[in-house]
């Protein structure tokens, strides 16, 4: 099986997935990479065993920001062959692109060239922040499944429950979920895993988002009568945290481990291009834009 060609784009405002997705598939320098400007990304690189814990088959081959300097750091860090001067350039060069910016406002002319080319696409979290933005991304889309988009930490291990942790809770009642930072970037780090969790409750019955002097609060009602809440604190370092309430016991799922959820997430769009992994659904994407849009429209 041929390695995947992977191109990279980024970056934008606090976010450092050019290096570490990049790192994740290709390995890092370890001098280069302990001047990334986000600490915590060669914090967390350092305690994995490179290179046994790197994705395998694929490759980040291409690297663009809006900086030619930072453009050329990644690519010292994070091992990326090739440094170009327009986003544009890499295609007929990559067999998929990953959209490593998470500016929502931007996705659109930026994954535009992309998706006309016929290239998979991996659009950082969240897609858009309204879904008429979001449908009008997916409306480029040139076959079924092109367009990939999540927050790595619907992958996250510290969010999954088996049938035992279920059985032991008894029927849900309500999940109350906590992320940090803003709302609009940050808040599908929360819906995303808890929609997993919940499975089929029905449509939403009701969305009522409300505001603090800390950050953002969205209560969302289903028809099943399950309640969940979701919240923003608006701090850098609150921790990411789900509380699951059922009928015979509470249990909390803290998020700890980045790289792990970064590499599975990763490692989905990998084999949904390579046709091994079924394609996501749309519809569950637009439903928690829906959800990420009720909140918003407060901001």
């Amino acid at each position: 099986m041929n390695e995947l060609r992977l191109g990279i784009i980024g970056l934008s405002e606090g976010n450092g997935h050019p290096y570490s997705w990049s790192a994740i598939f290709n390995g890092f320098d370890p001098q280069e990479m302990s001047r990334c400007p986000f600490p915590a990304i060669p914090d967390y690189l350092t305690r994995q065993n490179f290179p046994d814990d790197a994705i395998a088959g694929a490759r980040v081959t291409h690297v663009w920001t809006q900086d030619r300097a930072i453009s050329e750091h990644i690519s010292r860090a994070s091992l990326v062959r090739n440094v170009v001067d327009r986003c544009e350039d890499m295609i007929g060069r990559v067999d998929a692109i990953l959209l490593a910016r998470d500016d929502a406002e931007n996705h659109y002319a930026m994954s535009a060239p992309f998706i006309d080319a016929g290239l998979p696409i991996y659009i950082d979290k969240p897609l858009a922040i309204r879904v008429e933005d979001a449908e009008k991304i997916y409306a480029l889309e040139r076959y079924q499944g092109q367009i990939f988009t999540c927050s790595a930490l619907t992958y996250a291990r510290e969010f999954k429950l088996d049938e035992f942790d279920l059985e032991k809770l008894g029927r849900l009642i309500r999940i109350e979920a906590f992320a940090n930072k803003e709302w609009a970037k940050y808040g599908v780090h929360v819906i995303e895993p808890v929609l997993n969790i919940i499975g089929h409750q029905g449509r939403i019955t009701t969305i009522r988002a409300l505001r603090s002097e800390r950050g953002r609060k969205v209560e969302v009602t289903w028809a099943s009568g399950l309640q969940t809440s979701f919240s923003t604190s608006g701090r850098e370092s609150s921790p990411i945290e789900l509380v699951i309430i059922g009928e015979k016991r509470s249990k909390k799922l803290i998020f700890r481990d980045t790289f792990a959820a970064f590499k599975t997430a990763l490692e989905t769009f990998v084999r949904i291009v390579r046709k091994q992994e079924a394609v996501q659904s749309k519809e569950r994407v637009l439903k928690i834009i829906d959800i990420i849009e009720a909140g918003a429209r407060h901001e």
